[in-house]
């Protein structure tokens, strides 16, 4: 809980902080990154920085918190914090680097509002940071412990065992622990950090879902080449990934996290939905294996939207997933259609006609204006937003009220 003392300087100062949000963070990131350049190799993303991503998520999340602090002063905002968590343990975060932040961070704030951060000002706002700094240490803390690793110590090698080319820019790789040791737990919806060493000798990560059902001994992943949009790079770990990886190839693999998950068996029989669109299927297809897995005969309904049939990656996959579920109807959106999919529906997603089931659970996953558009056609149709539970690929720009 935020004191009163600081409560009062954070509400005066915060439509003044959060202005200077965007100058603060760049400057940051970019006297961190001169200073301690050691953490762009293995731990933060080039391209994230390069398109100005990881800037907007850690305002977007200092603004959030503080927000939350002054509107709801006797609760936690526990969403906020468990999305930020399984990222962060996805990657190894220490407890000691939320120290070096803390120097970098406080040093920009300095730089950027000059004399209007007094004292009193400074101390309010460390009183902020360490408030969210400490229920991260704590999540990320009960994270490792629960996947039986080392704080940081979320790396494994994996051999590569398959790779299948699911459409002309979509991959697959099918994965074994290369170690011999059992594959860890993981949960049906979740991710992995890939980590791999770029030709200049940096490492770089990227999180991708487990695209089949989490147990057993194998994973797999389903990777899109990413192509740079408005002049920007093409995804670095995707190219590597889909240029240079093969059978027999080994990749470094974090243990799962991700805070969205098919919660089994605590909602065994309560409807759900899967929402997605382009690689946003990822994540649905191994939700999807595991009910099939399990013999699940709950409600189910598929609704994905995509280019055409073509580029719709594990389309077959799903329409047999969907054939093995009793309880299970799929509903695809195509740009344009084909001869494949004689039944599905052109253009974009609409929930006009179709019938959500009752106090179903809501996955969603595509690119964000999707999950936005879709969003507000699920409460608009009535659907809870608790119920509404959504995946981004990468950092967290888009943090609606949970009770919106």
């Amino acid at each position: 809980m935020l004191s009163a003392e600081s409560a009062a300087v954070v509400r005066a100062t915060l439509p003044a902080v959060a202005g200077a949000l965007d100058e603060i963070t760049t400057r940051f990131y970019a006297t961190m990154f001169r200073e301690r350049p050691e953490l762009l190799d293995g731990m933060f993303n080039r391209g994230n920085q390069a398109s100005g991503a990881q800037r907007q998520a850690l305002a977007a999340s200092i603004a959030g918190f503080a927000t939350a602090l002054l509107d709801a002063p006797d609760t936690r905002p526990d969403t906020l914090l468990d999305r930020i968590a399984h990222k962060h343990a996805a990657v190894g975060v220490t407890d000691d680097q939320y120290t070096i932040v803390h120097k970098y961070l406080f040093g920009a704030i300095a730089e950027v509002l000059g004399d209007a951060v007094t004292p009193e000002v400074a101390a309010a706002w460390d009183e902020v940071y360490w408030l969210m700094a400490g229920a991260l240490i704590g999540r990320e803390a009960r994270l490792y412990q629960d996947a039986g690793v080392a704080p940081g110590e979320v790396w494994r090698p994996w051999t590569v065992v398959e790779r299948r080319a699911e459409t002309a820019d979509v991959a697959s790789f099918l994965l074994r622990p290369a170690d011999g040791a059992p594959a860890p737990h993981a949960r049906a919806g979740q991710y992995v950090s890939v980590r791999v060493r770029m030709p200049d000798g940096v490492r770089q990560l990227r999180q991708y879902s487990l695209s089949c059902a989490p147990g057993g001994e194998l994973r797999r992943i389903t990777v899109k080449r990413v192509a740079g949009t408005a002049g920007g790079p093409d995804g670095e770990v995707s190219t590597l990934l889909h240029d240079r990886v093969r059978a027999g190839d080994e990749l470094m693999l974090s243990a799962p996290f991700g805070d969205i998950f098919l919660d089994e068996p605590a909602d065994a029989g309560a409807p759900v939905v899967l929402v997605s669109a382009g690689i946003g299927c990822t994540p649905m297809t191994g939700i999807l294996a595991h009910l099939a897995g399990l013999g699940s005969t709950r409600p189910v309904l598929v609704l994905h939207a995509d280019r055409s049939p073509a580029e719709h990656a594990l389309r077959a996959e799903t329409r047999d997933l969907v054939e093995r579920l009793p309880g299970a109807r799929a509903t695809f959106w195509y740009e344009r259609p084909g001869a494949e999919e004689p039944t599905a529906r052109t253009g974009p997603m609409d929930l006009d006609g179709i019938e959500l089931p009752a106090d179903a659970t809501v996955f969603l996953c595509g690119p964000v204006p999707f999950m936005r558009e879709i969003r507000g056609g699920l409460l608009r149709a009535g659907v809870p937003a608790r119920r509404i539970r959504y995946e981004v690929f990468g950092p967290d720009l888009w943090l609606p009220a949970p009770t919106a």
